[in-house]
């Protein structure tokens, strides 16, 4: 059977057409994707709060729009910014910590830590061990890790003018999709029929789950962190205790953990020959550190149905390829390829 060229022609010019309206609009959208990813999970994850607001104003809609969007700049906007603002009026200091980090000495353990049952000659060794130098052989390896780190802080938030616009056009973005959440959703759900049939529109659904779990364990983990950072660093006395805290929040929320900034203050304390205050402050890390392994997978799990391994293997692997973006895109990839594949699998049956 002969194919018709001019038919062949015509499918092929149609599909470079298509093609090429698709790669014109996303150049066009570029500048304005970071922001509507971000204002799309803030919605999918406040999404029922929204509804028992509006519940609670007596099913207006427009109020409680208005009220989640103040919500939202008050809780997003204001902190982040005095955060990035603190860090950048202060990256001096930072930098100049990293440069004399490799000078810091711990002091010889006191007499009582011998005295602990059962650990306490072992500990106190291997205080003494540190106190030798060997701490400051340790860093003077992570000094120029320290001073990439700061380097870091200052080059992502130097450009506070343009980080305030991103942020203000993701809380207006947000503003537009609690106003038309439901028809945004619908539509969602039609493209995945339409693509997949009954298939597309699951993954759809799912996608949304996983956004709203990972949203949640992300966000409450960084600010329990925070929240125990903080108080560990406000009980011990440690200077700038409010600045450490916004950098926590930041570090956390990035998922790189409290452990920068809580471990080189509690050597410090260690070092100015405060031991109580450095234990005290070493029990918040420990506590801090360990609600990554089982807060944040609790919340997760609890929100979307999906094996824990695949949403960590998703957080962990999104934010690698797409950075902090990619804490939520990743395990909303994975989550929509594993629902497909198994019930492709499953139409074998």
């Amino acid at each position: 059977m002969a194919i018709d060229s001019r038919d062949l022609t015509r499918t092929t010019l149609a599909v470079l057409f298509i093609a090429g309206l698709m790669a014109a609009s996303f150049f066009v959208l570029q500048p304005f994707l970071p922001a509507v990813v971000w204002a799309a999970t803030l919605v999918i994850a406040t999404w029922p709060l929204l509804l028992k607001v509006q519940a609670g104003l007596g099913g207006r809609r427009g109020l409680a729009v208005t009220a989640m969007t103040l919500a939202l700049a008050l809780l997003v906007l204001v902190p982040l910014t005095l955060a990035i603002s603190a860090v950048v009026s202060r990256s001096d200091k930072i930098a100049a910590f990293a440069a004399a980090a490799p000078s810091l000495r711990l002091p010889a353990p006191p007499q009582w830590v011998g005295d602990i049952p059962i650990v306490g000659q072992s500990l106190s060794s291997h205080w003494q061990h540190l106190a030798d130098g060997a701490l400051a052989d340790v860093l003077e390896v992570v000094r120029p890790y320290l001073g990439r780190v700061s380097q870091w802080f200052v080059s992502a938030a130097g450009s506070v003018g343009g980080t305030l616009l991103h942020l203000a056009l993701t809380i207006v973005f947000a503003a537009i999709l609690y106003a038309r959440g439901e028809k945004a959703a619908a539509w969602c759900v039609r493209f995945g029929r339409r693509l997949a049939g009954a298939r597309g529109a699951e993954a759809v659904l799912l996608a949304g789950q996983a956004t709203r779990s990972v949203a949640l364990g992300v966000v409450v983990t960084a600010v329990a962190q925070t929240l125990v950072v903080g108080v560990g660093l406000a009980l011990t006395g440690v200077p700038q205790a409010g600045l450490l805290s916004a950098i926590v929040l930041l570090l956390c929320v990035a998922q790189l953990g409290p452990a920068l900034v809580a471990v080189p203050a509690t050597i410090w304390l260690f070092w100015s020959g405060a031991s109580v205050p450095g234990i005290i402050l070493a029990i918040f890390t420990v506590v801090a550190l360990m609600m990554d392994n089982i807060l944040r997978p609790i919340l997760i799990r609890r929100g979307a149905d999906l094996p824990l391994l695949l949403i960590l293997l998703g957080v962990i692997g999104g934010l690698l390829a797409f950075g902090l973006l990619g804490l939520f895109l990743g395990p909303v990839i994975l989550a929509v390829t594993y629902t497909l594949l198994q019930s492709w699998v499953a139409e074998e049956r």
